[in-house]
Order: C-alpha cells, then structure tokens, then sequence
C-alpha cells in the first residue's frame, strides 16, 4: 500500500493522478502536451507531481497510462512499412474492401488506402478449407522468395495472414517461424493471434493495424520503462486498453492495436464506477477534452462493449469510411466538439463550430501561444465562463484581449457583434454534441431521458448542463476531478484480456464438446495473461456469442450462461437473442434459425477502487459562499447577470446551489444556469436538478 499514479496523453493536455493509498488522498495534475514527443510532457507531469506533494517516484507501487498514439499513428499515416504475407490469390482483398458503400450518393467516394502498398503484399502457396482442415501444404520456397524481397524493401514489420487461419493457425505459425529464423529481430502479427474471426478483410487489416504500429510501441514504451526506472520506478507499469481495462507491457507491446481509444474508454470506466457509488446504473458518459467529445451510454452499470470500430477514416464522422479493427472496444459515439474547437463562416456563409481544433501548438487564441481563429474557449471567456486567472488554477493565465479579438473577427465576417457571436459558438456545440448523443442513445433503442448524464473533461462541465437540457436528461453529475477523469478511471480499471473466436454453426446444432472446449482455452489463454501481469487473485469470466437470425449479415452479442455451455442451456440464450433483437429492431421477423459466428471471453481481475478524497475538499462553512461575483452570460436570463462563483474546494455534503452559478476548480470549471439546482453529495459530487428534464415519451 504506497502511491499509485495514472497519466492520460490527450490531443491538447496530458492528465495525471497520483493516490497516496494509505491515507486516500489525491492529487491531480494537468499539463499542455508536448506532441513533437508525447512521452516528455507526461515525464515532466510525473516529475511534477510527485515532487509538489513530496512523493519519490521510488514510492510508487504501480503506474497506468493510456495514450493516443497509436489513434495518431493510423490517421496520420506515420507507423511502420509493412510487409504482408497472404494465401495466393488474396493480396488485393486489403484494398477491395467490402461491397458496402457508406454514402450510396456520392459519386466521387474514396475510402482509406491500405496501411500495406501492393509492392509489400506478398502471396504464398498454401490453403486451408473453411472447416480447417490442410488441402495445400505452405510452401517454404515461396516463402523463401518473399523473405528475400521484404528483406530488399526494407520492411520493418510483418503481418501474416491466411484464409481460413481463424479456424487452423498451423500454416501461420510455421510461416511465423520460418521467417523469424531469417529475419530474427523483426515485429511480426498473425492474423490468428490478433484476431481470429471470420471474415479475410477485416481480419487481415486488424493484423496490418497490429504490425503497423508494433515498431513504434515497442520503442515508445520500452523508452518509457527505460525512463521510469532512471527515476527509480520499482512498482508495475500497465497500459489502458480500449475495451476498458488494463494489460501488462508485455500484452500492450505485442497486440499495440488494443490500445487504439485508450484514453476514452478510462472516462467511461470512470463514469461507471461513480454510477456504482450514487446507486444509478443506467447513465451517460460525456466527455468533453480541448479536442474531442465522446459519449458512451453505460446500462446495468457496465458500459457498452463493441467488438470493433473504425480507424483513419476519410470522412471522420460517416461510418463505413475508416479501416475496420477488430478489437474489444468501449462502444462511443466521437463528436467534432472540445475547448478547441475552431469556430469560422462556412460556404453558405453560417457560423460552423468544428471538426478541426487548434490542439495543444497553437491552442485557442486566449492561450497567448500563436492561435488567432476563434475557439469555444475562447467564446467562453468572452461569456464569462471562465475565470482567466484561475485556469489550470492559475499556471496558465488567458487572454481575454486576445479572445475577444477572435471572436470580434469572426463576428465582423458573420455581421453579428461579439457576444452575439460567442453565444452563437457556445449554443451551436451544444447542439451539435447532443443531436450526435441523441442518435447514439437512439440507435441502441434507448430513451435519452431516462439516463443521467455524468460529465468529465476540462470542458464538458461549463456546457454539461445545457447538452443535458437538449437530450432531456433529468440530472448531471459531475465528479470530483471532472476535469482529469480518464486519469482517474484508469487507477479503478481491473487488469482485462478479452478474446475473440469464430466458430460458425447454427445454434441447435453446434457441436457442444467442441464448443466447451474453445472456450475453456480461451479462459485459460486470459488466466495466464492475467497471471503475467502478476495477478494471482480472483478471476471473474465472462462469456458471450455473436448471433444472428440464419441468413441476416449483421450479429448480436448475447450473454452465455455460467458452467458448461451445452443443450440444456438453448431455450435461455434463444429468449435472450430474441430480446435483445427486439430491443434494438422492434419487430422479430419469421425465425428459421439462430447462427452462431463468434464466440467471446473477457477475463479480469476485481476491480480496484478509489476514495474520491482530494486535497482541500471537505472543508466550508454552513452555507456556500461565494468567493466571488461574474458577470456571466446567460440566454434564459436575457443577457450577461451578476453570477456567483464558488470554489469547489470549499464546498461539502449538504450544500445547494441554485443556478445561475459558477463552479470553479483547477481542472475545469462547472456552469449551473438560471432554473437548475446544485447539491453536493456526500461523495463531493456535484449533482445537478436538469429544470425540465426527464419527462417520460
């Protein structure tokens, strides 16, 4: 029992946590990215942290990070040269694609090039049938040919991937053997390992995925390790996964591609354990950072898993326009909305608000580091939102001098005055973060009034309560350090592996001894992960499959029962199929039957936990006190009003609040308008009455 320290590398800050787990108390820390190297700012953020509250890096029992360098690598096209090994015949199926469109009308569509170029994909002799059975042995002369040109190429990785492999991975691991006694010392990814589904296209480009980040992690994170034990750092160093839980060094560094939304799915895992605290399971995740929002819907207290996403894609908010990865992920909804998002006069001559945002280098022009166009930081400092010498608590000072002339500029193109113009950028984020929400709730046949919405990120709390307004949600939450929650939903996220297998057949007609036999592997392939990580504790499994009715395309996931899967066991996961069709379809169409594609394995480890006890919390007098009085915009009230402004810091349990209000924190500010109401919980929590929401459809 000693310190644990969490740090999240964001677009424009990097987060970090550090808990003193004797006493319970926590510090944060928050600090521009440095994004020429990412690993300096977060380096510099432990130094900090640790010597302000009088810790040695020396006393550090564990360290948990999440980064978007891998998301960074596959947009901006910077990872490895990749050399591919596939069944002759199969070299284009990377660039063939699906026969899906995203957009039926437009004439002109393109879709992502592949992380491979066709003189790097390299076809051998080999096959196996759909039942894995050998009908052509793998040709290790073919074999020998390839290695002589990728050698020639100068790859510096290798994926492999052969038709049919998620069934029989023998010809892949012999290739992967043949060719690491050649080219010993070069990263290599097969397909059967990283993703052992159905489906050659996307099982063929989560592996390329997996090789064309490998390099460049495995230098990252041995630098990082290298760096870490220069300070003395003695304790266990895990990576945040996207599927919401953590993994050893050793598990990041051989599937990197699993690290792909890790610093989102840490929000949400926080999200999920605040939920647990205040006894509410159904909730909405939002998280508002300087270059993104995200909403994630957590039901049952848990947040939705999906078994892939999309990377890189060239449209970045139309589905079906990215490179499909087949990897565990918190299921989220990406929104062109932060603190930086740049404001400007679109073509039809209207005020635009993202999707680009002037990041860390320039940041928003109030930042005074070169940023000129007009952001939603800056739109909020001319609303008076922010309190410019108290951001970051004061470590970064902004200008309102220079905000105020974005926004005038922008204005003066849109022929409106300034503050007509902030309120424009303020209320058209709002809009566009809840129409994206709503659509997410939607879609998963969910009512977005039913679900609280919890809040986090440096900017989410001062617009969390108008999105709210917007989707109908009666309440928002916002946590104790709302402002670096990924951080903070790292140190509760249990050690995870999930794994992912296909083994087609209709449901009545499985062969269960097979069945039984898959998964128990593949718990105990999660066991010994586990176990590599240093766990030696309680091991909590659970099981699911990928169903569809016979003959439709798309799955569902459906929760197995616990022990042995077999026939007793049929009529309960058809109902639960049945149910969950009708949840997210509405009609249930003539069954013919029930097809089983994959089956899944999540194997974790209990939950760790935190006390929610941060530095100078707690303390306050009977009633809130303000420390201070803003004049502040707000639309119901007709204008800029005298509002109050409180520190958080000195607000406890019992304490109300009625809007209008400004919260103010290091980390983030909270903004309660006219008609709603704040009251503290005894977590510290603030929780907000939403006027006018949650009405019932």
């Amino acid at each position: 029992m000693g310190y644990r320290v969490a740090f999240d590398i964001g677009g424009t800050f990097t987060d970090l946590v550090l808990q003193d787990d004797q006493t319970g108390e926590i510090w944060l820390h928050k600090l521009l990215t440095t994004p020429a190297n990412p690993s300096e700012g977060s380096l510099r953020g432990i130094d900090e942290i640790t010597v302000d509250n009088g810790v040695q890096v020396a006393d550090l029992d564990l360290a948990v990070h999440g980064t978007t360098l891998v998301t960074n690598a596959v947009i901006e096209r910077k990872g490895a040269r990749v050399g591919l090994v596939t069944t002759r015949g199969f070299r284009d199926a990377v660039e063939i694609g699906r026969e899906q469109r995203y957009d039926i009308d437009d004439l002109f569509i393109t879709f992502p090039d592949p992380l491979v170029e066709r003189e790097l994909r390299k076809e051998v002799d080999e096959r196996m049938s759909r039942d894995g059975q050998p009908l052509r042995p793998l040709s290790q002369e073919e074999l020998d040919q390839v290695i002589a040109a990728l050698r020639a190429k100068g790859v510096d990785s290798i994926a492999i991937s052969f038709l049919h492999s998620y069934r029989n991975p023998k010809h892949e691991e012999e290739a992967r053997a043949f060719i690491r006694e050649r080219l010993d010392g070069v990263p290599m990814s097969i397909s059967s390992e990283v993703a052992p589904e159905i489906r050659e296209y996307e099982r063929t480009i989560t592996t390329i995925a997996n090789a064309y980040v490998q390099p460049m992690m495995e230098r990252y994170l041995s630098d990082l390790e290298g760096s870490l034990d220069e300070r003395g750092f003695g304790g266990r160093f895990y990576l945040m996964q996207s599927n919401g839980g953590t993994a050893s060094v050793e598990v990041a560094k051989r599937f990197p591609i699993k690290l792909l939304e890790s610093g989102p799915a840490g929000g949400a895992t926080y999200a999920a354990y605040i939920g647990g605290l205040i006894g509410k399971s159904d909730l909405l995740a939002f998280d508002m950072g300087g270059t993104t929002a995200k909403a994630c819907l957590i039901q049952g207290g848990a947040p939705d898993i999906a078994p892939a996403l999309e990377a890189g894609r060239v449209h970045r908010f139309k589905r079906g326009s990215g490179l499909p990865i087949r990897s565990p992920v918190i299921d989220m909804i990406e929104i062109g909305a932060g603190g930086g998002s740049i404001a400007r006069v679109n073509a039809l001559g209207l005020l635009q608000v993202g999707p680009d945002s002037a990041g860390a280098n320039p940041g928003p022009a109030c930042y005074g580091l070169g940023g000129v166009d007009a952001t939603v930081t800056d739109a909020n400092v001319v609303l008076g939102y922010l309190n410019p010498d108290y951001f970051l608590g004061g470590r970064l000072e902004l200008h309102r001098d220079r905000a105020e002339a974005a926004v005038e500029a922008l204005a003066s193109r849109l022929g409106l005055d300034e503050v007509a113009t902030a309120v424009g950028i303020y209320r058209l984020v709002n809009e566009n973060m809840a129409a994206a929400a709503r659509i997410h709730i939607v879609e998963k046949g969910q009512d977005p009034r039913r679900f609280t919405m919890v809040a986090f990120g440096g900017a989410a709390p001062a617009h969390a309560c108008e999105v709210a307004r917007l989707l109908g949600a009666p309440e928002v939450v916002i946590p104790q350090a709302a402002g670096t929650a990924s951080a903070l939903g790292f140190l509760v996220a249990p050690l995870a592996f999930d794994m992912t297998h296909s083994f087609p057949g209709e449901l009545r007609s499985l062969p269960f001894a097979e069945v039984r036999g898959l998964l128990a592997r593949m718990e105990a392939e999660g066991r010994a992960r586990l176990e590599e990580a240093g766990h030696r504790g309680e091991v909590h499994v659970q099981r699911s499959a990928d169903m569809r009715i016979l003959g439709q395309v798309h799955e569902i996931s459906v929760s197995l029962p616990p022990g042995d899967f077999d026939q007793a066991h049929l009529e309960q996961v058809e109902q639960a199929f049945y149910e969950r069709y009708r949840a997210l379809f509405e009609h249930l169409p003539p069954v013919a039957g029930i097809e089983v594609i994959n089956w899944r394995v999540r194997v974790s480890g209990p939950q760790p936990s935190v006390s929610l006890k941060t530095t100078g919390s707690g303390s306050g007098e009977a009633e809130a006190t303000p420390k201070a009085i803003r004049p502040s915009y707000f639309t119901a009230a007709g204008g800029f009003v005298d509002t109050p402004v409180y520190d958080r810091y000195t607000l406890r349990a019992g304490h109300r609040i009625d809007g209008p209000a400004i919260i103010e924190e290091r980390e983030a500010t909270t903004v309660v308008p006219p008609g709603d109401r704040l009251i503290v919980d005894e977590y510290l929590q603030l929780r907000i009455q939403i006027a006018g929401g949650g009405h019932e459809a």
